[in-house]
């Protein structure tokens, strides 16, 4: 990349360095959006000028120059306007607010082009398919601080679907929804930003605005005014007057940034946080619920997310983020679940319906600010022509709750037939490039169109009118670029025939004459503008078909909401046939029960040849609140309470659970503590940022709570870790305000001394079978502690030196010395309990020839053979133990 010589000028104020008409607008458009990058429209460039050209230049690559404006050098940078898809995106990712300047006018020799900023691109306001993840919404936050900051209004809008959303909440309930809807930007008055990183963290993307905003009587007044309203009430939150002030600010937010036409943002949703169940940021991000931690890796999302269209993909990412905890709603959608579950060729015939579809929500949004092109309209045709089969599909089911998403499908009859006839079979992506318009939509167009065509038979019959007319056989009619279409008249004829009087002679040459006519000169005319009046007519019919859709936003946008919703619940059926998931049971009941359970994403990901072990949990208030978990290193034990945690979870969204039966007390919080993770850019070290997750924990468990804990106080020493690890096992148990459900894995194998006082607390532990220095992991939740973590044997694993191991190993076992006990189970106990595929990986790490004569017997049919047959393969056996060869 060029280096300019460093500048004396990064802004240019239009007294001092604007010294042509051009720049004095740049200098202006500037002064309105000083804190965006100004891309500026010049001839077929975009050009960006001082700071804002070595911004450009190092996050595009592209050159930086340099040129002297009257004051100085000035740094300059561009790139081509067809390429603004490329470089926008990446310049709004970077972080940078990006204000377009256009051209608002054909150019024009002599004379300055008019220009002005038409849209200014944030992160968290932009409607373009280029910087928009199809799977997700593109939320903008507002947060309206209350007095003393113990409350906050808040709301989320995304411009590219019209969702407006309004709600109130304390610190931790901000922090919440924040987490969950992950908005793209968040804008505040100016003086909160301290307030706001403090609560929600420094990495998001935050913009203050002036607190004059940020007032009550501005901010309804600007709502009331958008939703033409004499009240918030029908909206359901005229007593949330920090939401108003939020949602308000948001709009006013649009208006700042050039996005004035949003018709399409036409209702405001109060969100009631008490719906839902209670995730915390930690939660959300230890769950794995939307992102995995490892790079590769899969979260829950992606393993539910068996959608057909965006919007249904949007609505699941909410859906996983916020599973319900009304009953009966979850068991609406458990009932829908079950029904396309039981009815194959209604759920294939309506998955291929929505697999047509495409992302209706956000095509009907563009119509509003006329940004939906010939071609997503001719889409949004076929999207429409759809909706009728998907409304007798749900009609032919007989279920009740179909029967009312059938009813709430508006196919929209009369814009369906106006865009048929509008709209050519295929239209275009650029409207400039016409055949847009269909024939027999617009007779004028028609007659143009027919011009074109038969422009050459037009002049054809012209020739030989004039031909009878004087009598002039060799007569033609000729074309030039100076004077345009001509009559051709030869020397021998010029004289011999009377030349009309209508004729005008407009050359002279050495074999004859040239004239022009009147008649001639208005075919010409429509011949020549024909095709610019042809692109004309399309525009104004284009522009006319696009406010006719605007009427239509409404309906349409609600159609998406349904279809979003089955397109859900037909994912979760897909999911649920393939995987083998079962209906839980949610109730109001304070037990977990889950038999057979397994982890959604880790199952999804083994080997074919490998099969996830499940396992059983209970929980309730009475006898087991507390499951004490013991078990080595890589044994399964996080992967447990994490699988608990997901089956709850789905169960909640309306969704079947990996498990061979699950029955939900419905939990209204999911708390983690897991892992080790550190913020050391704050001062936290990995100590203090579990010892802060814990807290937040304690300080808002429920009744109805699940908490899982992985290894809590192993970021400190050893008996500082089994304090803090004991006091909050005893608090969980002990506090007499309620008694969450809690999974406690641990490797402080004195923490199961708990259950010899407290009566809901249980061991158990995660079982391996060892025999001489080698160990297989079970993977088998079992009663009883353990005592033994074999960490040794991972360092191993890992491929740690020889040298450390020994010592290790001599060391160990002086420890274990002082600190010998029994297991509370045998391996032989475990052993019986594992399936026989188990029993091969126990018997391959004492003796390959174990593990044949495992492989044998699991293969015996015992129900044909005899007893002669019997003795006789135990002697095969006994030979093959006894064959050294193996």
């Amino acid at each position: 990349m060029a280096k300019a010589p460093k500048n004396q000028l990064s802004l240019l104020p239009p007294e001092e360095s604007a010294s042509t008409p051009l720049m004095r607008q740049y200098a202006e458009a500037k002064r309105k959006f000083p804190d965006a990058l100004l891309l500026f429209r010049i001839g077929d460039f975009y050009e960006t000028f001082g700071d804002d050209a070595i911004k450009a230049a190092q996050v595009l690559g592209i050159t930086l120059t340099s040129r002297n404006n009257g004051a100085g050098d000035t740094e300059l940078a561009g790139f081509p306007h067809h390429s603004l898809d490329t470089y926008l995106p990446r310049l709004v990712r970077a972080g940078l607010r990006v204000a377009i300047c256009e051209q608002l006018e054909k150019p024009i020799p002599g004379k300055v082009v008019k220009r002005g900023v038409t849209e200014v691109v944030t992160p968290g306001v932009t409607i373009s398919d280029h910087l928009l993840e199809a799977n997700k919404n593109n939320y903008l936050a507002s947060i309206a601080p209350g007095d003393k900051n113990q409350r906050f209004g808040i709301s989320l809008l995304d411009i590219s679907t019209g969702e407006l959303l309004v709600t109130e909440g304390d610190s931790g309930q901000l922090d919440k929804l924040l987490s969950a809807f992950q908005p793209a930007e968040i804008i505040f008055p100016k003086p909160a930003l301290l307030l706001l990183k403090g609560i929600l963290g420094e990495n998001r993307y935050y913009y203050g605005v002036d607190d004059w905003v940020y007032t009550t009587d501005y901010t309804r007044e600007k709502l009331l005014e958008h939703f033409e309203a004499g009240s918030l009430k029908g909206f359901g939150i005229e007593d949330l007057i920090l939401g108003q002030v939020a949602a308000g600010a948001a709009l006013h937010y649009l208006a700042v940034t050039e996005n004035h036409r949003i018709q399409h943002i036409n209702r405001i949703a109060r969100l009631v946080p008490d719906k839902y169940v209670w995730l915390d940021r930690f939660t959300v991000r230890n769950l794995e619920l939307i992102e995995p931690t490892n790079e590769g890796g899969r979260s829950l999302f992606d393993i539910l997310n068996r959608t057909a269209t965006p919007m249904g993909a949007r609505l699941m990412r909410k859906w996983v983020l916020l599973p319900l905890k009304q009953i009966a709603a979850i068991d609406t959608r458990l009932d829908i679940v079950q029904f396309w579950l039981e009815h194959d060729d209604a759920n294939e015939q309506m998955r291929g319906c929505l697999k047509q579809i495409g992302d209706v929500e956000r095509l009907i949004s563009k119509v509003p600010s006329a940004r939906i092109s010939p071609r997503e309209t001719g889409h949004l045709r076929r999207i429409l022509a759809l909706l009728p089969a998907v409304k007798d599909l749900l009609k032919g089911t007989g279920h009740p709750a179909l029967l009312r998403y059938a009813d709430m499908i508006n196919p929209c009859e009369q814009l369906q037939q106006l865009l048929h006839n509008a709209l050519v079979e295929d239209p275009p992506t650029l409207l400039v490039k016409g055949g847009v318009i269909a024939d027999g939509y617009n007779d004028e167009l028609d007659q143009y169109r027919a011009l074109v065509r038969d422009a050459q038979k037009l002049l054809l019959e012209l020739q030989q009118r004039e031909i009878i007319r004087t009598g002039i056989p060799n007569l033609k009619i000729g074309f030039n670029n100076v004077f345009g279409y001509y009559l051709e008249v030869t020397n021998k004829y010029k004289d011999a025939v009377g030349i009309p009087d209508d004729w005008i002679r407009k050359q002279t040459l050495t074999s004859g004459e040239r004239y022009i006519s009147k008649e001639l000169k208005v075919l010409e005319d429509k011949i020549l503008n024909a095709d610019e009046r042809i692109i004309a007519i399309e525009q104004k019919l284009y522009a006319q078909l696009v406010e006719s859709l605007a009427t239509y936003v409404s309906p349409i946008q609600h159609n998406a909401e349904v279809i979003a919703t089955i397109d859900c619940l037909l994912a979760f059926a897909l999911l649920a046939e393939r995987y083998k998931y079962v209906r839980p049971v949610v109730n109001e009941g304070d037990i977990i029960d889950i038999r057979g359970g397994r982890h959604p994403v880790i199952e999804q990901q083994l080997a074919a040849a490998e099969s996830y072990v499940p396992n059983d949990v209970l929980l309730n208030h009475d006898d087991q609140q507390i499951l004490m978990i013991t078990g080595p290193n890589m044994a399964g034990k996080s992967a447990l309470l994490r699988q608990t945690a997901l089956i709850c979870l789905m169960a909640q969204m309306g969704c079947y659970v990996p498990a061979d039966a699950a029955t939900i007390g419905f939990v209204d919080k999911v708390f983690t503590r897991v892992g080790a993770s550190d913020n050391i850019s704050s001062g936290e070290s990995t100590f203090m940022v579990e010892m802060n997750e814990t807290a937040s924990i304690m300080n808002n468990v429920s009744d109805r709570s699940l908490i899982l804990l992985d290894e809590i106080g192993r970021g400190t020493s050893t008996f500082d870790g089994i304090s803090i690890a004991w006091s909050i096992a005893e608090y969980l148990h002990e506090n007499g305000r309620c008694r969450p459900k809690t999974l406690f894995a641990t490797h402080y194998h004195e923490l199961n001394e708990l259950s010899q006082s407290f009566e809901r607390i249980k061991n158990f532990n995660v079982a391996v079978h060892e025999n001489k220095g080698k160990i297989v992991f079970l993977r088998r939740l079992m009663p009883g502690g353990s005592q033994h973590s074999f960490g040794i044997h991972v360092a191993k694993l890992a491929g740690m030196p020889v040298e450390i191991l020994k010592r290790a190993n001599d060391v160990l076992q002086q420890l274990e010395k002082q600190h010998l006990s029994a297991n509370n189970q045998s391996a032989a106990d475990v052993l019986r309990q594992l399936p026989p595929a188990m029993h091969v990986q126990i018997a391959e790490a004492h003796d390959p020839r174990l593990a044949e004569v495992a492989n044998r017997i699991a293969q015996l049919d015992l129900s044909i053979l005899t007893p002669i047959e019997c003795m006789m393969k135990l002697l095969e056996f006994q030979n093959l133990l006894n064959d050294d060869r193996i």
